[in-house]
């Protein structure tokens, strides 16, 4: 993956939002969690724009975001639960773009997207 460059108003969003007062792994997976979960306005479509091993969706597949996995299950990266044929899965957020979502919902997937991309860890 390309690493994007440093986009300052996004870096001081995620400074002040999502990590602020994190001062190891387990504060910052949290306040990436809690900051999702606040922004996220679900339900939301999103859309695979890449295939995942540890995933069953294809890239280009719409699905139906419903909520964030488990607190415990975002430890290592941000899952959410998805609408999957009869059951609810939890896939990777870095995996999903958003296709039909409000700004806030948007913004704060970008949010995560550019985190993971910038190389940035918990």
């Amino acid at each position: 993956m390309e690493r994007v460059t440093e986009q300052a108003e996004r870096e001081l969003r995620i400074l002040n939002e999502a990590v602020v007062d994190a001062y190891n792994e387990e504060e910052r997976a949290m306040g990436w969690y809690y900051y999702l979960e606040g922004k996220l306005q679900m339900p939301f479509m999103a859309k695979c724009k890449s295939r995942r091993s540890i995933s069953p969706l294809k890239a280009g597949e719409i699905v139906e975001v419903i909520q964030m996995a488990e607190e415990d299950e975002c430890t290592r990266e941000i899952f959410i639960l998805i609408r999957h044929g009869m059951t609810e899965l939890a896939v990777p957020l870095d995996q999903l773009d958003c296709h039909v979502a409000d700004d806030q919902t948007s913004e704060a997937v970008s949010d995560w997207h550019y985190w993971v991309a910038r190389g940035y860890e918990y």
